[in-house]
């Protein structure tokens, strides 16, 4: 004979000691709701907690609804990431760089390559081919775990019901519980004339019908420079308009590396200014009037094939009814939550209409499994949202995880942070002398490439030299980064970098033979080197 307890219960068995246990057996309820949990946003964290709910034996639904773009753009199941962010993006990213490789690199490697050139309508098919098999495998992942799906757009019309619309009929369900996951849109700015009429976003350029030309991307964000970089690559004449400063948030000094290194290939770069009207010309191109970014004054103009938003993001909550069942929503449309609990005890959320969390894939996912494992199964794990690595896919990528140097400055004062620098050509492009993008060279002595590579630790004197902050510009950062994510999670200092044998001839090899400091006043810039390493 036995007792069940669901959470942190005890275990009592006849005959035996009684111990602590999380969770005997998987959710059952018995409700008068339709529903256990109802999820709406068919994105990473609301299909994550979904699945991973369902499989602890939750009756669950889940609702997606894709709202066109402004240019009428749309897509499948899966939400931002794997339609019009990270995996449409990562493919581009790659398009470009084999551009480069072919560019640069092949020849003088010894491969003759013939005359070629780029087909956009070719890469489009590539990118949405693959985008829609993942939908495809999306919905057969809902299938088989048994959750419930339904394409409608839904809101609330009752602290525990659902009201949405299926085929012209109005219906409506309940639940107990509900998650609110509907990520973020695209911010374009209403103040400026003809942008939403004219100017893209990221939610248009992964399936632009057309190759795009010459384009502005508009803004310093990281999704800004991704796609201002890999238009770049693949032969596009490509401005960025900065209102201030690239990659706000990041740490400054590899942030201003990743432009330099965009500019070297070819982006050029508008500071300080940002559209004030944009105008459709009888030909069909777009005529952007510019104007100061700080004192409003008319600045220069130019003339774009395409103009691409990329200023920031909305939560996408607006609409669902969230104030009807009391639910607190910030001005910027976000929640602010405690263990990704809302200010309603039923209703969670996950994903980018957190405030204040990494607005990231894997965070949305992680965060969306460990609510559903809290929810369903008794277990107490909360997600840490800090030390979360990411990474930047500019043409050299730029990764990171932990602080940047200004904040761990701001945190823990000048005194108590020492930062170690190397800065180097990668062993392939220094073999290859790669070189500036021709209209970049001013003279024969300045055709090449400067150093591309950039490693950086961030530590703290007061505790051995802790590593806080883990930065890296160049090839494959993104790799790189999520193998050293886990050192710097477990404290790892700088001393167990330097016990660290390298891999020979590796970029990431720079990590373990790190001795310049800012402080030192040394050049931290190599040359002659094998990439990383040490040759002898």
């Amino acid at each position: 004979k036995r007792q069940e307890y669901m959470g942190n219960s005890v275990l009592k068995v006849r005959g035996h000691c009684s111990f602590p246990q999380t969770t005997f057996r998987h959710f059952s309820m018995a409700s008068s709701f339709d529903y256990d949990l109802a999820v709406i946003g068919g994105g990473s964290g609301g299909m994550a907690c979904a699945k991973r709910a369902a499989k602890h034996g939750a009756k669950v639904v889940l609702f997606d609804f894709v709202q066109p773009s402004t240019q009428g753009t749309t897509w499948g199941l899966g939400g931002t990431c794997v339609n019009v962010g990270c995996v449409p993006k990562k493919l581009m990213h790659y398009a470009g760089l084999i551009g480069n490789t072919l560019h640069q690199d092949a020849e003088k490697f010894g491969w003759k390559v013939p005359e070629f050139t780029h087909n956009w309508e070719k890469l489009r098919e590539t990118v949405q081919n693959h985008v829609k098999s993942l939908n495809f495998a999306y919905k057969n992942g809902l299938r088989s775990n048994k959750v419930t799906y339904i394409n409608a757009f839904a809101r609330f019309s009752g602290p525990n019901e659902i009201q949405y619309e299926l085929k012209k009929e109005l219906k409506t369900l309940t639940a107990a519980k509900f998650l609110i996951a509907p990520g973020g849109r695209p911010a374009i700015p209403d103040d400026v004339p003809g942008a939403r009429e004219f100017a893209i976003t990221s939610d248009d350029i992964f399936s632009w019908q057309k190759p795009p030309g010459k384009t502005l991307c508009v803004g310093g964000s990281y999704i800004a420079l991704e796609c201002a970089g890999f238009l770049t690559e693949l032969g596009f004449d490509t401005t960025v308009a900065v209102r201030s400063i690239v990659l706000r948030g990041f740490d400054r000094q590899c942030s201003e590396k990743v432009a330099a290194m965009m500019h070297e290939l070819g982006t050029n770069f508008l500071y300080g200014v940002v559209p004030s009207q944009i105008t459709k010309q009888d030909d069909g191109r777009l005529l952007v009037e510019f104007k100061s970014a700080t004192t409003g004054e008319p600045a220069n103009s130019d003339v774009y094939d395409t103009v691409m938003f990329a200023t920031g993001r909305n939560a996408h909550t607006q609409s669902i009814n969230l104030p009807l069942v009391g639910v607190n929503v910030l001005p910027n449309g976000k929640l602010n939550c405690v263990n990704e609990q809302t200010n309603i005890d039923h209703i969670y959320a996950v994903g980018d209409v957190l405030e204040g969390k990494p607005e990231l894939t894997p965070v949305a996912i992680q965060a969306g499994e460990l609510l559903a494992d809290r929810l369903f199964a008794g277990k107490t794990k909360l997600m840490d949202y800090e030390l979360v690595p990411t990474t930047v896919f500019t043409p050299f990528e730029y990764g990171c995880v932990g602080l940047s140097e200004e904040t761990a400055i701001q945190r823990f004062g000048e005194d108590d942070v020492e930062t170690f620098l190397f800065e180097f050509c990668s062993l392939e492009a220094a073999a290859a002398h790669r070189t500036k993008h021709p209209s970049r060279i001013t003279s024969e002595l300045d055709a090449d490439l400067s150093p591309p590579c950039l490693s950086k630790l961030v530590c703290l004197k007061s505790r051995d030299l802790q590593v806080v902050g883990f930065h890296f510009v160049g090839p494959n950062a993104g790799e790189i980064t999520q193998g050293f994510a886990l050192a710097i999670r477990l404290g790892a200092t700088k001393a167990h970098f330097d016990e660290v044998v390298g891999i020979h001839p590796t970029d990431v090899e720079s990590f373990t033979a790190m001795e310049i400091t800012r402080r030192s006043g040394e050049s931290w810039v190599a040359s002659g080197l094998c990439g990383g390493g040490k040759c002898g």
